[in-house]
This record gives C-alpha cells, sequence and structure tokens, in this order.
C-alpha cells in the first residue's frame, strides 16, 4: 500500500527555499514540486506507464500554475492511465496534432493554389494575384486571428 503523503499547501509551497541540490516537496498521487537551486520551483508527476516503466511529466512553472491547477492536471493524468493510456504519449499527440493544425493556414494554403495555377496563367497574371494576396488579403487574415488568439488568452 502506498505511503500517506499530507498535501501541500500554498504556504509551504511560498516558503520552499533553495539548497545546494534540487529537493521534492510531495503533494501526493505522484504530484510534487521540485525546488532548483536557483529558487524555481516546478511542478512534477512521477508515474508507472502501462508497460510498468517510470516516468514524470512536467505542469510547468510555480506559480505560474497554481496548486489547484497541479492537482487538475494530476488527476487528468491519473485518468488517462486508468483508462491505459500513456499520459506522456497523450500529450506528444495532441502537440503534434496542434502544430499540424497551426501549419495549415490560409497562406500556405493560398500559395499551393497558386502554384498549381502557374501553368494555366500568363506570368503577369499569376505575379497580380499574388501580389494581392500578399498586400490585401494575407496582412487582413494574420490580423483575424490575432484578435482571436488575444480573446482566448494564448500569447
Amino acid at each position: 500500500m502506498p505511503k500517506r503523503v499530507p498535501p501541500l499547501t500554498q504556504l509551504q509551497i511560498k516558503a520552499a527555499k533553495p539548497k545546494e541540490k534540487p529537493y521534492k516537496l510531495a503533494d501526493g498521487g505522484g504530484l510534487y514540486v521540485e525546488v532548483m537551486p536557483a529558487g524555481g520551483k516546478l511542478w512534477r508527476m512521477k508515474y508507472r506507464q502501462p508497460d510498468g516503466k517510470e516516468n514524470r511529466l512536467s505542469f510547468g512553472s510555480y506559480p505560474d500554475v497554481s496548486l489547484v491547477d497541479a492537482r487538475a492536471r494530476r488527476d487528468a493524468t491519473r485518468q488517462l492511465l486508468a483508462e491505459g493510456k500513456d499520459p506522456g504519449r497523450v500529450r506528444t499527440e495532441r502537440v503534434s496534432h496542434q502544430q499540424a493544425i497551426a501549419a495549415n493556414t490560409f497562406e500556405k494554403l493560398a500559395r499551393e493554389w497558386h502554384r498549381t495555377m502557374l501553368g494555366q496563367w500568363q506570368p503577369q497574371t499569376a505575379h497580380d494575384i499574388l501580389h494581392r494576396f500578399e498586400l490585401d488579403i494575407f496582412p487582413k487574415f494574420r490580423d483575424l486571428l490575432g484578435h482571436r488568439d488575444q480573446a482566448a488568452g494564448c500569447p
């Protein structure tokens, strides 16, 4: 049976001082704060993969990730483990998927379309179309996407 660890408090985390070597403050369920020699405090979770290998996840730095948020991420990770999924692999796949979506921008697709149409247009027509896209359309789409990302709280 695992050892019962009393949960951390905000006060304990704030009061943790750096030492010569990194050390851990356990919160339970595999979640802990790693206090670094430089003074940084990082949320981490130790877990066993479905195949039995030990692994760690990082949830971010304290106070950027609060105690409540770190516990919520721990619970979500434990749910994935209960479903027989490797949380590290799930995170990697999600990031790859988001990068693939980000790579399919309107500008990229429009430039690909332009390249495929080059053989059907006169050189001046091809130049004019691309120039109009660059001058009028691409900046507008960038502005629209930038405002949406800011509204969603993205950097």
